[in-house]
């Protein structure tokens, strides 16, 4: 199934800055939209991650984090029932419902060669990186016998250098995102293997 680029590079109104839905109504998306319980885990994973780093990265309060947050956890909301319109779909709805357009550009953008939007914000370059890395360390959990209990850096970059694994992740995406954010994929492991870890075994 081919994906259609956006064609586009502004979203939202600028008027609606910092606008954003409240949780509740968040989830209540995210459940009417995704019926398929292991895209959910994904983008709860994907939008815990993205709270975790505006937090302890980017020094944001509880508003901003939840920005954050919002956007990990709606950035694949219509791919289970609409693939054909993947990012259209969220991002009209979205625009519909006033969010801010930082958000929704995030989720614009968290495909490049996809959608054919880049990442210029943080916000951006980090949905872009968080997104296949959190799917590959989920993999690797499932095969692991203790699941994320343990779990370090060398094993997941040795699936990671394992075409074979988790093959639907693209290699080729988790090293450009890191370059994009200035950051060492290194780093990167080790923050979603840490956060996602504590996630889960929380659970």
């Amino acid at each position: 199934m081919e994906i259609i680029p956006i064609g586009r590079n502004t979203f939202g109104n600028p008027a609606n800055a910092g606008n954003t839905l409240s949780r509740s109504a968040a989830d209540a998306l995210l459940m009417e939209w995704v019926k398929n319980e292991r895209l959910q885990l994904h983008m709860r994973q994907v939008g815990y991650l993205m709270r975790c780093w505006a937090a302890e990265q980017e020094g944001l309060d509880e508003a901003g984090q939840w920005r954050w947050e919002m956007a990990g956890l709606l950035h694949d909301a219509d791919w289970d029932l609409w693939p054909e319109q993947h990012c259209h779909k969220i991002i009209a709805e979205l625009e519909q419902r006033q969010v801010c357009p930082e958000i929704i550009r995030a989720i614009a953008s968290h495909g490049p060669r996809y959608f054919g939007v880049e990442p210029e914000t943080t916000m951006d370059k980090m949905l872009y990186a968080f997104d296949e890395l959190s799917g590959l360390v989920h993999a690797y959990s499932l095969m692991r016998p203790e699941g994320y209990s343990g779990m370090d850096l060398k094993g997941v970059k040795k699936r990671l250098k394992e075409k074979s694994f988790a093959a639907n992740v693209s290699r080729e995406d988790i090293q450009d995102a890191a370059a994009r954010a200035g950051i060492a994929q290194d780093e990167l492991i080790a923050f979603v293997v840490k956060h996602q870890s504590a996630r889960q075994l929380a659970l």
